[in-house]
């Protein structure tokens, strides 16, 4: 049985939900509420030695860190595949995907906004600025690859979901979580509001998961 280690607000986790989805992969999950402070407990750290999330049991392997497991996970399952086209298109494929992963994503996750409020004494508005801060930055320049590349179709980079459009959805949800008008980038929100139409994209949303509080905070 595949186990997925996430959470239901994770950016991560749920890049990996998609990536099974769309690969038409059964799996079960395991909440690791990120909140109540479950990463930090020994039994976590021992699948995870950061205490993060996700981290995907498969294949009797326990896999971390999200961009790894999407490589594996289009490496051992190819189909459809998520870095399509020559050597040249998939590096620009992994581009917009680590100008997220490794440029937007890790200003804002939950262990770095604690820190703000608790270290340079941030209220809810001091840190939603800094989130949005880093968000417009990354996605002023994401706009400006996708309107110079010109990849055509209804997604980031063609007529089918990529690796950039895994990384693209659950970014834009937490721009318009943070107060971010993603209709200002208009060839992001074209792609997020194409990708978010599909089945996989959907049932992997953080609202539509097990763990996902009724409120939705």
């Amino acid at each position: 049985m595949t186990l997925l280690h996430g959470y239901w607000r994770s950016s991560a986790a749920y890049r990996l939900r998609i990536a099974l989805n769309l690969k038409g992969l059964g799996y079960e999950q395991v909440s690791v509420n990120l909140k109540d402070g479950h990463q930090r407990e020994a039994s976590h750290k021992a699948l995870h030695p950061q205490g993060f999330v996700p981290v995907l049991d498969i294949d009797d392997a326990q896999l971390i860190q999200s961009p790894a497991i999407l490589e594996y996970l289009d490496e051992t399952r190819p189909e459809p595949v998520l870095l399509p086209g020559d050597a040249a298109q998939r590096a620009r494929i992994r581009a917009y995907a680590a100008v997220i992963g490794c440029d937007i994503h890790p200003v804002q996750n939950l262990r770095l906004l604690q820190y703000i409020r608790k270290e340079y004494g941030q209220d809810a508005d001091g840190v939603a600025a800094w989130v949005r801060r880093w968000i417009t930055d990354g996605f002023s320049a994401l706009e400006k690859m996708a309107e110079s590349d010109r990849f055509g179709g209804s997604y980031l980079c063609g007529s089918t979901p990529t690796m950039a459009d895994i990384y693209l959805v659950p970014q834009a949800y937490n721009a318009r979580r943070f107060g971010v008008v993603v209709e200002d980038y208009p060839r992001l929100f074209a792609a997020d509001k194409a990708a978010r139409t599909l089945p996989a994209f959907e049932a992997a949303a953080p609202e539509n998961q097990p763990d996902a509080p009724e409120d939705g905070h």
